[in-house]
């Protein structure tokens, strides 16, 4: 069971790694790693289904259960989430692909543009939520995977100014790239889809009649019509981790400690309720 934990953990750690670089065309030499990588991450998220296969089938099984904890429950939609999120995000790189598969014509491929760059980022916003969610068995698998330290006080004053810094950052970088209104984005470009399955012209910008400019997608920037910093950002792996690794923090934090509000008010009020004798 050790062994499969830390192999899990390992895996999930190469998956988050290699989704944040895709958040950047031009790492790596560009779209051949972008693509590449892309495929592998849907390769790797199957075998981390298969590895967790157990607890997808049990969960399923008592998914109607009244006593299901809340907390098992909204990791199941979380996977069920990142599943659909993440299966989009794969099929729509491949119909917008230009070295994979450059002659695969399917559909309103400008759409599939937006859709793919939206879907992307509320996967991340996802991936967070369900890190944070999960956070104790990260750091269960991390304690066992480090031998402990004498100076565990030291560790516990480092941990919380990384926390700081990272939230900090990460705060910084979601208003610099304007994530949250590109993560909320996903609803305007199926809406959009909607309305030209209806035989209207969907607006994708907020200025009237116009369409983002994908071409400087290919430099690594962003769509022109949409808030936040991104062109001129460096093809750096370090800086992309940088950038949206904090980012990603910042949803697991969140998450984490308002979990453990939650649990803490729920002990407080179970033991402030009278016994029955």
């Amino acid at each position: 069971m050790k062994k499969k934990n830390t192999g899990k953990f390992v895996l999930d750690f190469a998956m988050a790694v290699t989704f944040i670089l895709l958040f950047n065309k031009m790492v790596f030499g560009g779209l051949l790693f972008h693509e590449t990588a892309g495929l592998a991450i849907g390769g790797a998220f199957i075998l981390h289904m298969l590895l967790n296969g157990k607890w997808i089938k049990t969960v399923t099984a008592k998914l109607f259960d009244r006593k299901l904890p809340w907390k098992t429950r909204l990791g199941y939609l979380l996977n069920v989430l990142l599943l659909l999120s993440m299966v989009f995000v794969i099929v729509s790189g491949l119909i917008v692909s230009h070295v994979l598969l450059p002659n695969w014509n399917v559909g309103n491929e400008q759409w599939f543009k937006m859709t793919h760059i939206s879907v992307s980022f509320a996967a991340l916003l996802l991936v967070g939520i369900h890190v944070g969610v999960h956070w104790h068995w990260v750091m269960n698998v991390w304690k066992k995977m480090i031998p402990a330290s004498k100076n565990k006080w030291i560790l516990h004053v480092a941990a919380k100014i990384a926390v700081m810094a990272l939230l900090l950052y990460g705060v910084y970088e979601i208003n610099e790239t304007g994530f949250l209104s590109r993560a909320a984005s996903v609803t305007n470009v199926v809406s959009a889809e909607s309305v030209q399955g209806m035989g209207e012209r969907p607006d994708f910008s907020q200025a009237a009649g116009e369409k983002p400019d994908f071409s400087q997608m290919a430099a690594g920037e962003r769509p022109k019509g949409m808030e936040g910093r991104e062109s001129g950002m460096s093809a750096n792996p370090l800086s992309v981790l940088a950038a949206y690794g904090s980012i990603l923090s910042v949803f697991v934090i969140v998450v984490y400690y308002i979990g453990r509000l939650w649990f803490k008010k729920k002990k407080t009020r179970s033991k402030a309720a009278p016994s029955l004798s």
